[in-house]
């Protein structure tokens, strides 16, 4: 079945029943199918693979023992075994005592989880539609979950509520590329909604893999931290789709909610890339957490702070999603940018056209580039185009991984060396930039600046040809009267 047709057949069912109220909810009950159905399959993977594996679920909670059966529990006895025994009994494995990673990772999934359906007949509908059609260890099929998870967050932004932690993949993609994760290296999303950001860090790194070793590298080096139920369910979901079996470092918490001096060298990493979510505020008190000099209740500057004290000295770098407010704002963003120029390298600013993130903000943004352990000599800007024809991005023309190949053939290499001046790039001296009181607002100085020219002097020269018309049109008529006349 098409993977399209499939997810319909499933939200089609769900519709029938008076628990589900909309495609967030929806989408919510889906995913924790999907994630037990994923988990049950990865399990009998390492039965077979792992020597000594124990499953951290009670025989009758694996989904193989009350799901796979299409003729197994239905009705109210299904609601009450999943309401009131499978979700306190997986809720439980976050908290409890000596419980594996494996278990940690089912926990933390159900820890905020909850089932909507109220009808066990559909839900029995629902499994066994899951059931026959995706088999998670058949090869042919192992791709078909990358695909569903696609359909499920394309869904997710339909419903209007994914903006805050969805990341236009070619942007994800480029930043990755630029920033060039080595094997071993430590890798951050503060704020990893989905999960986008870590698994192309994912892809890029398996490239490396040569041994098992390597493999355990990989995994051990990728870390994230989201403090919303649904996006962190997905980030999970996906971690396991691409091959991180036990996410135990995707965290469900508010990275804001620990005071900035309980971070040690442990908490440092090499790399951090994250689209922190912007225009918000955070609860009261959260600024607290922060020295006085970045106490705020603007979620991105609180981010910004926090990215700046965990990258690691020397080997650190960053790349951060921002808005043009972060650029020429004032109070703590000034404090901020002047230590992101004093103590950091911030080397270059992408300014991305407005429209990247429709339909969910027209702010125009910002990819800030940076490296911990020097200071900041100059600032490269590089203005992204549209494509020829484009006035915006929308749903059906986004922006695409292709466009960023201008920015590539710029960047000079992992050193950055021999960069130029074009039509799109630009570079501004420091002390330029201290002088504008760290206004990082730069407009690009090739455009050719349009004069719209003095309202009064446009009037009269309006006004002007106002009179010629009328004249002409006055001569015309008097030409048409006398020709009519003559004959």
């Amino acid at each position: 079945m098409p993977i399209g047709t499939l997810i319909k057949s499933i939200q089609d069912i769900m519709r029938k029943d008076v628990g589900v109220d909309g495609d967030a909810q929806r989408i919510s009950q889906i995913v924790w199918l999907l994630f037990l159905k994923i988990f049950d399959d990865k399990e009998q993977e390492w039965q077979l693979t792992v020597p000594g594996y124990q499953s951290p679920l009670q025989s009758r909670f694996r989904w193989t023992n009350w799901a796979k059966n299409p003729e197994g529990m239905t009705g109210e006895e299904l609601i009450d075994f999943i309401n009131n025994d499978l979700f306190p009994s997986l809720k439980r494995l976050a908290t409890a005592a000596g419980v594996p990673p494996h278990g940690k990772v089912v926990g933390s999934v159900f820890e905020d989880a909850y089932n909507y359906m109220k009808s066990g007949t559909l839900l029995r509908q629902v499994i066994n539609t899951i059931e026959a059609d995706v088999d998670f260890n058949s090869s042919s099929d192992r791709h078909l979950f990358n695909d569903i998870y696609e359909k499920i967050l394309a869904d997710l932004q339909s419903a209007g509520n994914a903006g805050e932690y969805y990341t236009p993949r070619a942007v994800t993609q480029f930043m990755v590329d630029m920033l060039d994760p080595r094997l071993g290296e430590a890798i951050l999303d503060p704020a990893c909604g989905t999960g986008g950001f870590l698994t192309c860090a994912i892809e890029h790194l398996k490239r490396q893999v040569k041994t098992a070793d390597d493999l355990k590298t990989l995994q051990a080096g990728i870390r994230g931290v989201e403090k919303k139920p649904l996006p962190h369910m997905l980030a999970m979901t996906n971690m396991m789709l691409h091959g991180i079996d036990v996410p135990t470092h995707i965290r469900h918490d508010n990275t804001l909610s620990r005071p900035l001096k309980d971070y040690g060298p442990k908490d440092r990493v090499d790399i951090i890339i994250t689209n922190p979510p912007f225009g918000g505020m955070e609860e009261d008190g959260i600024e607290n957490n922060f020295p006085r000099k970045y106490q705020t209740r603007e979620t991105a500057d609180l981010f910004m702070a926090l990215i700046m004290y965990l990258l690691r000295h020397d080997t650190g770098r960053a790349a951060v999603v921002l808005p043009d407010g972060f650029l020429f704002g004032e109070g703590v963003k000034t404090t901020l940018k002047r230590e992101l120029l004093e103590e950091f390298n911030l080397h270059t600013v992408v300014r991305l056209p407005k429209g990247v993130f429709s339909p969910y903000t027209s702010i125009a943004t910002n990819i800030l580039f940076f490296e911990k352990g020097d200071r900041t000599r100059e600032v490269w800007f590089f203005e992204h185009p549209y494509p020829a024809g484009y006035k915006s991005y929308s749903r059906s023309k986004p922006l695409t991984i292709a466009e960023f190949d201008l920015e590539k053939a710029w960047w000079g290499g992992p050193e950055r060396k021999g960069r130029k001046t074009t039509e799109q790039a630009w570079k501004v001296g420091v002390k330029e930039l201290a002088e504008r009181n760290y206004n990082l607002d730069s407009k690009n100085p090739h455009e050719e600046e349009i004069n719209h020219r003095d309202p009064e002097e446009l009037m009269q020269e309006y006004q002007q040809i106002v009179r010629q018309l009328e004249a002409a049109q006055s001569a015309l008529k008097a030409e048409l009267m006398q020709a009519l006349g003559d004959s």
